[in-house]
């Protein structure tokens, strides 16, 4: 465990323009403090529209089985626009200007939010697509034109195929697997999308069903995703990356604004003590540091006299076993250096700790500290007994406070592989729609990179029916059986968040806290629950009571 502290760095703080991500976020928090999140600074991309075709023939000889329908299904319009107010160029995030590489672009249509159908677009026209070849023996628009336009036809398919896999019936799986592989792309519309992710994930799930020799009969369509997730990615695509969508979609970003506002409440709960005491914050979350310049800013708030406002933020390593999606980074990013900085800029004293794993955070409590823990979207995939060992070394710390922001996927997994690869799959329809929503159906790097790690909900096939999710109800009996007990946000937290949900698309929605859905903020797309944010606070029980059921 190493420390770095504020007073290590150079006496003054030198802005380096646009190419520092904190100074894009804090150039949006100045312009934009009134709703408490720091904007990030678009990335101009281009605006190439792409042309829209017909499936091919391919899905007609395929036969699918009567049960299931393929539509064409285009991006349709979107009424929301996003002011692009940029404050770095492109090219210091070594991305370029437009993208001429065929490989990036395809032709389609004036396109919009996600999952609408006017058509369906071209399929594997720049090599982004699962090897998939245009047909010059006719088109399925005819097929289209009677559907809705909302119609998830991916999730028609995969679903079905991920119960053949399951049952062992390899002859529906091999012809489902064909029909996937003529129509899943990484680029198009998000049907296109989720068919591509999906398809991945079945490829890699069917000899962990059936077995290895079985598996090598069944003939794989050839599927590989051009953008690498999290860990693999550029450093500085990756940063763009998480400030441009952040900026664009409320996935996130509404989560972290009512984590900041709930941890800044009891900062001004701790500055009001007539000793003033540090400000300990454990983050164990997927915002990479994008999160914590606007809670730095607002601590400087917190009425102390005349001593410098004292922080200490320790950033914990893995919370299971596996990986979670959107937890890793590339090596080489490193974001504690720029935190530091502006902590100097704005008079705050702040050491940063770096925790290598959860079970380090034994002992980092010290005396005297107010310990808040944030912990969000880190234990959703993880094990049953995986979340038991981080709740209980959480309560072990016995913190003050304690922010959980999950995703919401109450009553939709039996515990079967099948019905849990459902699930996952339509928490990544509702990622996919929302964010071709939020880039307006640009293609963007930075929309691929983010599309990719969310992809990899999908891609822990070994672990299908493994992890333990669950609504707010699930969660909420975990906590209490942790011996924690909740507690609800302040009415200014949940109106800031309000306030930013304006700024994003029209399909988002904020379920507040009320009688019937409990102390938890909710947040939906199109109305589907999609992630909630909890607030707790250590209950009087002893834990280890509670753990033995006492």
């Amino acid at each position: 465990m190493s420390e770095e502290r504020g007073d290590q760095e150079p006496a003054a703080a030198t802005s380096s323009g646009a190419s520092d991500w904190l100074d894009e976020s804090i150039a949006f928090l100045a312009a934009d403090l009134d709703v408490g999140l720091g904007a990030y600074g678009w990335l101009q991309a281009s605006a190439e529209e792409e042309q829209q075709q017909g499936i091919d023939s391919m899905v007609a000889e395929a036969r699918p089985p009567p049960a299931i329908t393929l539509p064409q299904s285009g991006l349709g319009p979107v009424s929301t626009s996003v002011a692009s107010s940029p404050v770095a160029s492109p090219q210091e995030f070594g991305q370029p200007r437009k993208r001429k590489s065929p490989q990036h672009s395809s032709q389609r249509s004036p396109v919009g939010s996600g999952g609408g159908g006017r058509g369906s677009p071209e399929l594997d026209r720049g090599g982004t697509s699962c090897n998939r070849k245009p047909s010059k023996k006719g088109s399925a628009k005819a097929g289209a034109a009677s559907l809705g336009r909302d119609a998830r036809w991916a999730e028609q398919l995969l679903n079905p195929c991920a119960v053949a896999i399951e049952a062992g019936n390899l002859p529906r799986a091999q012809h489902l697997l064909y029909v996937l592989g003529e129509l899943a792309s990484f680029s198009g519309e998000p049907n296109h999308r989720l068919a591509a992710h999906g398809l991945r994930a079945l490829m890699q799930r069917l000899p962990h069903a059936v077995g290895p020799a079985a598996a090598a009969t069944v003939k794989m369509p050839s599927c590989e995703c051009p953008t690498p997730v999290f860990s693999g990615v550029d450093p500085r695509l990756f940063r763009a990356s998480l400030i441009r969508f952040n900026e664009v979609s409320p996935w996130f970003a509404v989560p972290n604004v009512l984590a900041n506002a709930a941890i800044a409440q009891a900062a001004a709960a701790a500055g009001a003590a007539t000793e003033p005491r540090q400000f300990h914050v454990v983050d164990v979350g997927v915002s990479h540091g994008v999160q914590w310049p606007t809670l730095l800013e607002a601590l400087t708030h917190v009425p102390r006299g005349s001593t410098p406002p004292s922080v200490r933020l320790t950033v914990g390593g893995p919370a299971a076993a596996s990986p979670v999606p959107f937890s890793a980074s590339p090596p080489g990013y490193d974001c504690l250096p720029q935190l530091l900085r502006y902590a100097k800029s704005i008079n705050l004293d702040l050491a940063i700790v770096q925790a290598p794993s959860l079970d380090t955070l034994h002992g980092i409590r010290n005396p005297g500290q107010t310990l808040v823990v944030c912990l969000q979207f880190r234990l959703g995939h993880a094990t049953a007994d995986e979340q038991v060992a981080v709740l209980r070394n959480i309560r072990s710390l016995n913190p003050e406070l304690l922010v959980l922001a999950e995703l919401d996927c109450g009553g939709r997994s039996d515990g079967s592989a099948a019905s849990e690869f459902a699930a996952r799959l339509e928490h990544l329809w509702m990622f996919l729609d929302s964010t071709a929503a939020a880039f307006k159906g640009r293609d963007a790097d930075e929309r691929r990179v983010m599309e990719a790690e969310a992809g990899t909900a999908l891609a822990a096939t070994a672990r299908w029916g493994a992890a333990v999710g669950g609504g707010r109800e699930a969660w909420l009996a975990r906590l209490a059986a942790a011996g924690f007990e909740e507690t609800a946000f302040g009415g200014e937290a949940v109106e800031t968040s309000k306030a930013l949900l304006r700024k994003y698309d029209f399909g988002w929605e904020l379920v507040p806290p009320s009688p019937s859905a409990g102390a938890a903020v909710g947040l939906r797309w199109k109305g589907q629950p999609v992630s909630f944010c909890s607030l707790w606070r250590p209950t009087q029980a002893s834990p280890e009571l509670i753990w033995r059921g006492a």
